[in-house]
């Protein structure tokens, strides 16, 4: 398990529907190491912190194994790390695999998972289509939040380390697809 790439992204202000939104879902690898801190990545921030950011999702995560299936389903869009709004994209974390409450160590930092990732309406105008969110949870690739638990710096090519497992906590994925039963 390890990082691919660190991406952060400031807010920025996007046209849509005739309105001016403010977003932070483009997100660019970062060059070297980044620091983690309590509510999220040097270099990075949230535009709205009613949904996202803040203590329990200061870190989001996104496999990049889903990249291939993205590349197939979107042949058209170019699709560098960081695409989905994700900070890390890490090679080995699947949603099957992670649990809720897992301990990770990459770098000099920790982390805890907490929850799977909705999407917004903000996915729809990264990708220029409101049919995105439906795909996207369709496709059951979430992603996932993580707290940081203890912070320090993260690099691409850094290890990941599972330190801490409750063998009886449900995997991202068993959260995520409770959670649309819901919806």
């Amino acid at each position: 398990m390890k990082i691919i790439s660190v991406n952060v992204g400031r807010p920025r202000d996007v046209q849509w529907r005739g309105h001016t939104i403010k977003t932070s879902i483009w997100k660019s690898p970062a060059e070297g190491r980044v620091q983690a801190h309590r509510e999220n990545l040097d270099g990075d921030q949230q535009s709205d912190l009613s949904v996202h950011g803040g203590e329990d999702k200061a870190v989001y995560v996104y496999p990049s194994e889903h990249y291939e299936y993205w590349r197939k389903e979107l042949p058209d869009m170019e699709l560098p790390w960081g695409a989905f709004g994700e900070n890390l994209t890490t090679e080995g974390l699947l949603e099957t695999s992670v649990r809720i409450g897992d301990r990770l160590r990459a770098g000099t930092a920790e982390f805890v998972v907490t929850q799977p990732r909705l999407p917004c309406f903000k996915l729809g105008i990264r990708f220029g289509s409101e049919q995105m969110i439906f795909r996207f949870l369709r496709s059951g690739r979430s992603g996932f939040y993580l707290a940081v638990s203890r912070e320090g710096g993260v690099g691409a090519g850094d290890a990941i380390e599972n330190v801490g497992r409750d063998p009886e906590a449900l995997s991202i994925a068993d959260v995520f697809a409770q959670q649309l039963v819901r919806h």
